[in-house]
């Protein structure tokens, strides 16, 4: 079991930024020993100013002197004072960055997606298998909405059968394009909304309710709305995810879920996110402060500190895509397929 755990981070844009005031506040909230002590970034110190990104973050939790900051990831891997690495780059450098840290002994947390083809996750799956064996490190994809309060609670609520079984789930994710850097316009290496931020909620209905079994969906990899095939219980699970044309529609996140006796309504825009519904009339929820990527630090370090399993699989992510492949498939043809 380790004392502490000293975090390095690859890439600082939006994502690099939100994963250190994650770890933050899993020091000064959670009171764990964790301290960011190194950052990797091509343009050196200048992105500890820079901004972007679609959900807050706009300023930089890390000031000039708080940390070492390089220009190189090879050097930050070769640190001796680096336990956990958070690759927060863009997708196409994933699986190489992740592969190299766990080579140098690092634990490894990789932002999503992890990569846009399978063989690739298949490649850092086996990478990651070895390294557990040989050093017992762990590699994990960053999929934040298990983690977010008021969507781990959905998933206890609905493993508990406390309000009957679901009848109907449906999820919308739904932001202007991202204009904050030119990476996500080219689909050849973001895979477009349906990879980029779809996958969220496809990540949630497979930690739910697990894989289906086919899929129908329409649209394209920019906008898409897909209907899952789960069998009779639940029978009707949707999910619409998509970057709009506008930019200045606001960034949406939502969520409805119909139990036998209730039904559970989220929506990132009030005041009261979550709110709980039944013959009794509609009441807020209360969860834990703190948001998924705050508490995704929180599980990782501590699954780093006392010597455990990754709290999510990349067999997780991997089977993410390939759902998603099919989406695109299905969207293409106009018919269903099978995953």
């Amino acid at each position: 079991m380790a004392d502490r755990v000293r975090v390095g981070i690859v890439g600082f844009g939006f994502m690099g930024r939100t994963h250190a005031g994650a770890y933050r506040w899993a020091t000064e909230q959670a009171g764990l020993p964790v301290e960011i002590t190194t950052i990797a970034d091509g343009r050196g110190i200048e992105a500890l100013a820079l901004g972007g990104g679609n959900i807050g973050a706009d300023a930089s939790p890390i000031e000039a002197g708080d940390v070492h900051v390089v220009t190189d990831a090879g050097e930050l891997f070769a640190s001796a004072d680096v336990d956990l690495v958070s690759i927060c780059t863009p997708t196409d450098t994933h699986v190489d960055l992740a592969i190299a840290a766990l080579d140098a002994g690092k634990h490894v947390l990789v932002e999503k997606p992890v990569a846009a083809r399978a063989s690739a996750i298949e490649r850092l799956i086996n990478a990651a298998d070895e390294a557990r064996a040989r050093s017992g490190l762990l590699c994990t994809p960053a999929m934040c909405m298990r983690f977010w309060p008021e969507w781990a609670w959905l998933k206890n609520t609905i493993g508990s059968g406390e309000f009957g079984s679901v009848h109907s789930a449906s999820f919308t994710r739904l932001g202007a394009a991202p204009a904050w850097s030119g990476f996500y316009a080219d689909e050849s290496r973001s895979g477009g909304a349906i990879l980029d931020l779809h996958v969220h909620d496809v990540d949630f209905i497979l930690h739910c309710f697990g894989a289906p079994t086919a899929v129908t969906s329409r649209g394209d990899s920019s906008h898409v709305s897909t209907l899952y095939g789960l069998g009779e219980n639940p029978g009707h699970v949707l999910a619409r995810g998509g970057w709009l044309r506008s930019s200045g529609f606001p960034f949406t996140m939502r969520y409805v879920v119909e139990f036998e006796n209730a039904v559970a309504d989220f929506d990132l825009s009030r005041d009261r996110a979550l709110m709980f519904h039944n013959g009794d009339g509609s009441r807020p929820v209360e969860t834990p402060a703190g948001s998924g990527y705050d508490h995704q630090a929180v599980a990782v370090t501590r699954a780093v500190l006392e010597g455990r399993e990754a709290p999510v699989s990349l067999g997780d992510a991997l089977t993410s895509l390939r759902v998603i492949e099919a989406e695109r498939a299905s969207a293409a043809s106009g018919e269903p397929v099978a995953v």
